[in-house]
């Protein structure tokens, strides 16, 4: 796949998942995939302009990594076009994903994520000021979207064609509705539409577990690429899978508890470098990590408790060690759904959201005085 200057040989993407993409993470997914795009987690572009540490923390990436990819969110136009400005100037990236797929209440609720393509004005002012900031730079721009508010308000036919005559270098699908969150199944025929429907290349993505749910997704659909989300959680070696799969050999990774563990050592030792030498950050980011790679294991609920409490990468490791080092990887749970699976849900707009398909004047003020996230992160 070509991305304007940025030729990625293997069309498989690590897709940007808020506390959890960070380099640490990335670094593992890498270590093991193709040579594909493993994109960072949302940073607020609110937060990046005030200079906040966190912003800046999330926009590090790790030496190996070859093509720096870096996922923007914001609602107002002018902190967007700032916030990219400062990537750009920076230095900092080579590529720029463009967030109007998060569907959580507390970004939809002021207009944000996957609420925001509604209004068609304020998503194409968007796209075009952050590609009007990154041509120059020959750093190409893409977007992640969803399928639309729910099914009475989809949105992502008219939001990929916008994209595409402004000058995105891609479009990524998630193949939900907001409505629809992370439960029942991904529409993949919605993703095989859009490829139908646009000239420039789609990623699809939505409920890939297994390499054999890529090569699905791939032959289902046509999409240019995969994106890769919660089925990665507490399994970097996924993508390990996927190159193989795409390579047209049967191995796959199935590490044994003392294998993941040392997997789960090095996460921890990256994470405390991603904190700039605080274990005990280190330690409490990887609580989650730590319920996903022993997710199907038969490990207790003791076990668990006691990787919950750990405060310190020393206590960490004894944990580990006390792991049956021989226990076989649980093959029922490949293939299972990962992370977030919550069912539909009532999805939060902001006062007379879907009253029109274009932003008034009132709407404007509103939403860029309350950022749905703010700089303090």
């Amino acid at each position: 796949m070509q991305l304007g200057p940025i030729t990625v040989p293997v069309p498989v993407m690590l897709s940007p998942m808020a506390g959890v993409t960070n380099w640490p993470f990335r670094l593992l997914c890498r270590q093991y995939g193709p040579d594909g795009l493993y994109v960072g987690e949302m940073v607020t572009a609110r937060a990046l302009v005030a200079r906040n540490p966190k912003a800046f923390r999330l926009c590090r990436f790790a030496p190996q990594e070859k093509v720096r990819s870096l996922q923007l969110y914001g609602v107002d136009p002018q902190i967007m076009e700032q916030a990219t400005r400062m990537v750009v100037d920076a230095g900092w990236a080579d590529h720029i994903d463009m967030n109007f797929g998060c569907p959580v209440p507390k970004v939809t609720r002021h207009g944000g994520g996957s609420a925001l393509p509604w209004k068609t004005d304020l998503f194409a002012e968007l796209v075009h000021r952050v590609v009007a900031v990154c041509s120059p730079a020959g750093i190409p721009v893409t977007a992640k979207i969803r399928v639309g508010i729910d099914h009475q308000h989809e949105t992502f036919l008219e939001a990929a064609h916008i994209a595409q005559e402004e000058g995105c270098a891609a479009v990524t699908l998630h193949a939900r509705t907001t409505a629809e969150y992370y439960g029942g199944h991904a529409d993949w025929d919605r993703i095989a539409q859009l490829v139908q429907a646009v000239d420039i290349p789609v990623f699809g993505n939505g409920d890939i577990w297994t390499a054999e749910d890529a090569l699905d997704m791939f032959a289902q659909t046509g999409c240019a690429g995969v994106a890769i989300g919660r089925g990665c959680q507490g399994r970097p070696w996924l993508f390990a899978d996927i190159a193989a799969a795409l390579a047209g050999s049967p191995e796959r990774q199935e590490p044994t508890l003392g294998q993941v563990g040392a997997i789960m050592a090095r996460h921890a030792r990256l994470l405390a470098e991603f904190y700039d030498g605080d274990e005990r950050m280190a330690v409490h980011d990887m609580r989650k990590h730590v319920a996903w790679y022993l997710k199907g294991f038969a490990v207790g609920g003791q076990v668990r408790r006691d990787f919950m409490a750990c405060e310190s990468l020393e206590e960490l490791d004894r944990c580990i060690a006390d792991l049956d080092q021989d226990m076989p990887y649980p093959r029922a749970v490949a293939g299972k759904p990962r992370g977030r699976v919550r069912y539909a849900k009532k999805v939060r707009l902001p006062y007379g959201w879907l009253d029109s398909r274009t932003t008034t004047h009132q709407e404007r003020e509103t939403l860029f005085g309350n950022d749905p996230m703010d700089a303090s992160y």
